[in-house]
């Protein structure tokens, strides 16, 4: 496994700023109503909040006049009171909850819908597991943000405020000696955060290689255990690991800091106020009452500053989950559609045109992969490409299928410009069957129909005697419906190769790119897909990469690529009278031809 980047913690800048939730506000736009509720009952019981302090001063007042009447209608109105804030709290906790499960829900797809799209280009910078990680980690904190962190926000927002003018009209002698903790509270808010900011952007990016690196390790499992490379993995992730714990426990320390400067300041700050009041009340500046008054607001207002510096920075960590997530979504591909697409011609074969080609790997742009390559495909013609690995073979696959798009030079399909139609549109022209088979964690059936939704159970079944292999489907434990397991863990290569050809084989298209399509096949296998493929292929434009030269025997033309360049081109007996690279790989795959030499 390559060697992980190194996180730079305050490598985005933007990152630290809250204001980058505003990116949200698009998301919440369809569902105003649940907003306004939610906004409605966050109001109720704010208010609510700030009127039980003034009924707590009746009560007392009432009780030290020893008026019974006057203090049963209070104790009445209190429990009245209670009732609308417990309504109030459940009708807030309901629709913010939901309203956060459904938005977070459609920033989820939206992401998915944006990446699956994205070229392969974008993933040679970006890990897919990276990826995995801010649709599921990223969204979580987000979710948890939406749902509770920003209502809980608001309110204590509106008490601060509130409670702070309450107090100002019960007492403004006690809230003037109150004002003067402010400027302690909010220093180290202002120091500390900045510090707590990087370092929840840091452990966030910290978490994310981790699931990048496990999800690697995992999903090449195999090959790590084949290689005995469990230690060193298992090294690589717990150091990861570390590191994330290690910024994480620095993030909590500041934070854990932070509440308790803000605490003892403002506790102090009350005590100290609780002292010139209990003086007032006794030399009859004031009643008890007001005090008591003037004391649950002070509580209330105390309350909310602590939680709004523990709420500050939960949203600061959701902003940074908010910033990772907006850059998927506003990722820009170096491969776009036009936006006044050509429409493809609806035929049974389209031809195939690379007119003066040169490309270079988004990796590797210094080392070029084709040169100047010009060559054309007829409709209905089978065209071999054969070479040495890296020779630039499956690059025309790449090519052609729109996956890059070259620095020079263009690509034509059915006479147009690949780059003047949708991928879409003229990808739904052609079939492919990968070198590397990608077999889905679902069943046979679905995995073969993945090549055309709406084919029947009968069209799937046929597709698969033609790629041979109906026999082992069927001797499955449940046959075509069994479940094959994640990447087809439960079969083997030249299993996976023939789903993989059903797949193809049922798409029907009139393009047909074989990328070694048979390399894990074994002999007799391989002698009955060549026979469908040939049976296939009439009539649809067919290009074969192969190493195995017996598979190309039979086609059209051969091209043959050596250092991204085409050094010839003819049938097979052509070439090998030719003599050069066809007729030694042919010498070398072919005793007979030996032979015959």
């Amino acid at each position: 496994m390559a060697k992980q980047p190194k996180i730079e913690s305050d490598e985005r800048a933007s990152s630290k700023q809250v204001g980058v939730l505003r990116n949200l506000l698009p998301f919440f736009m369809p569902y105003r109503r649940y907003l306004a509720l939610a906004v409605a009952a966050l109001l109720l019981t704010a208010g609510v909040s700030l009127i039980l302090p003034i009924a707590a001063r009746r009560v007392v007042d009432a009780f030290g006049s020893g008026e019974v009447a006057i203090l049963d209608t209070y104790f009445t109105a209190a429990i009245g009171i209670a009732a609308i804030f417990a309504l109030g709290t459940g009708l807030r906790y309901y629709v913010v909850t939901r309203l956060g499960e459904r938005v977070v829900a459609d920033i989820r797809k939206a992401v998915f819908d944006r990446m699956i799209g994205m070229s392969p280009a974008y993933y040679e910078r970006l890990m897919t597991g990276e990826v995995l990680s801010r649709i599921t980690t990223d969204t979580t904190l987000i979710l948890t943000v939406v749902s509770s962190s920003v209502s809980w926000f608001l309110r204590n927002i509106l008490l601060f405020f509130g409670g702070l003018a309450l107090m100002l009209w019960t007492s403004a002698k006690l809230t003037g000696l109150v004002l003067l903790i402010v400027p302690v509270i909010i220093l180290p808010i202002l120091f500390l955060g900045r510090r707590l900011r990087v370092l929840s952007r840091e452990n966030q990016d910290l978490i994310a290689l981790s699931s990048a690196n496990a999800s690697e390790a995992l999903q090449a499992v195999q090959t790590v255990q084949a290689f005995t490379h469990e230690a060193p993995s298992r090294a690589q992730f717990s150091e990861i690991t570390e590191d994330s714990y290690r910024s994480a426990k620095r993030r909590i320390s500041v934070r854990a800091l932070i509440t308790m400067i803000i605490i003892f300041v403002v506790f102090s700050g009350i005590l100290g106020v609780l002292w010139i009041g209990a003086r007032d009340v006794r030399g009859g500046v004031t009643t008890a009452g007001e005090l008591v008054q003037f004391l649950i607001y002070a509580g209330i207002v105390a309350s909310s500053t602590a939680a709004l510096s523990e709420l500050w920075s939960e949203l600061q960590r959701a902003a940074g989950a908010t910033e990772r997530l907006m850059e998927l979504l506003s990722a820009v591909d170096t491969v776009e559609d036009p936006v006044a697409p050509i429409a493809l011609p609806q035929r049974d074969a389209l031809d195939i045109a690379f007119e003066d080609v040169t490309f270079s790997y988004p990796a590797r742009p210094n080392q070029a992969a084709m040169k100047a390559v010009s060559f054309t495909v007829a409709a209905g013609e089978t065209v071999a490409l054969v070479g040495p690995s890296g020779a630039g073979k499956s690059t025309v696959i790449q090519l052609l299928l729109r996956f890059f798009d070259p620095q020079s030079g263009r690509v034509r399909l059915g006479g147009t410009d690949l780059t003047a139609m949708k991928r879409t549109a003229f990808r739904d022209q052609i079939a492919l069957v990968p070198q590397e088979p990608i077999i889905f964690g679902d069943t046979a059936r679905e995995n073969i129909r993945f090549g055309r939704p709406d084919a029947t159970d009968a069209e799937i079944e046929a597709a698969a005697k033609a790629a041979a292999a109906h026999t082992f489907l069927t001797a499955l434990p449940e046959g075509y419906d069994t479940f094959v397991g994640e990447r087809g863990v439960m079969l083997s290569g030249g299993q996976k190769q023939r789903i993989a050809i059903a797949r193809a084989i049922l798409r029907d298209a009139p393009v047909l790119l074989l990328d070694e399509a048979t390399s894990a096949l074994d002999a007799e296998s391989e002698a009955a897909v060549q026979a469908a493929f040939e049976q296939l292929s009439e009539g649809r434009t067919t290009l074969v990469v192969a190493h195995r030269l017996a598979t190309v025997k039979s086609a059209d033309r051969i091209i043959v690529f050596d250092s991204g360049t085409i050094v010839a081109t003819g049938t097979h007996d052509e070439l090998v009278a030719q003599g050069g690279l066809y007729a030694r790989l042919a010498r070398l795959q072919f005793t007979e031809g030996l032979a015959a030499e």
